[in-house]
């Protein structure tokens, strides 16, 4: 389901329905994981310039490195998460990156 056209499909007459919430959790999914990578990139960046500015101080030197290893790990646990996902889905066949609510007959 695409996140442009998902509000308005769910929709009548201004009102919200319940399977409006599949945009909802579809939104916030897309939200962190675009916030994950911009504090990755921002913590690369910190811990760069912890690093460039520490002089030689071993336990400056230690906490850019913290920061470094934290930022890079972070950013690969989302990704190797999202992988772990998609090998699911291709190998069982069920689709688990697809959000939606069964409807009702």
């Amino acid at each position: 389901m695409s996140v442009s056209g998902c509000w308005s499909q769910y929709t009548s007459g201004g009102v919200a329905q319940i399977q409006a919430l599949e945009c909802i959790i579809l939104q916030f999914l897309h939200i962190i994981v675009r916030l994950a990578g911009l504090a990755a990139f921002v913590m690369i960046i910190v811990g760069g310039f912890k690093y460039l500015t520490s002089a030689g101080d071993p336990k400056a030197v230690e906490s850019a490195r913290n920061t470094l290893t934290s930022a890079i790990l972070g950013l690969a646990l989302v990704i190797g998460s999202w992988f772990i996902l998609r090998f699911i889905e291709e190998f069982t066949g069920i689709p688990v990156t697809q959000f939606t609510f069964p409807i009702a007959p």
